[in-house]
């Protein structure tokens, strides 16, 4: 799961902290449960075991009961990570990405364009007739852009970004 660009990603987003974030969840899933197993198997400060686990709890994946140590009478937090909501996070992510290339999809195949050559600036059709084909910035001529490209990079774009399927 943590080998996955996608959950990297997510996970990079929550913590800021990629270096320390991904033994600690992975610590959590192979079954160490409290930030002071986590913080002794990972060899990493408690202090930043819990500013990790605490930005993830905030995020939601993951949850803790506290209960009482009967001997030393502190708290001990047990920690469990859920897979399920990285899952989630992934699908809201990736649904509002595919709205974005869906509109701009949509937005390419609906126009037609215009650029100028010095200066690259590109024009609907619209501007372009507005200004007789002549770039308004420096007065060049302005040529019809086939899209196609652009709209065939959108399109793998939103298949790269597809959450897998496991």
């Amino acid at each position: 799961m943590l080998s996955d660009p996608n959950v990297q990603e997510i996970l990079m987003d929550i913590t800021d902290d990629e270096k320390s974030s991904f033994p600690i969840i992975e610590c959590i899933m192979n079954g160490k449960t409290n930030d002071l197993e986590i913080a002794e198997e990972t060899e990493i400060k408690l202090n930043t075991v819990r500013k990790v686990l605490y930005k993830l709890h905030d995020a939601g994946i993951a949850t803790y009961k506290k209960s009482n140590d009967p001997e030393t009478h502190k708290f001990i937090y047990s920690w469990k990570f859920d897979k399920e909501k990285v899952s989630d996070i992934i699908n809201e992510k990736y649904e509002k990405f595919s709205e974005e290339i869906d509109r701009s999809i949509e937005y390419e195949e609906e126009n037609m364009f215009f650029t100028c050559d010095a200066n690259g600036h590109r024009y609907k059709f619209e501007e372009a007739t507005e200004n007789n084909f002549t770039c308004p910035e420096c007065n060049e001529s302005l040529e019809y852009q086939d899209n196609s490209a652009i709209i065939n990079e959108l399109l793998k774009k939103k298949d790269e970004r597809a959450p897998s399927k496991k």
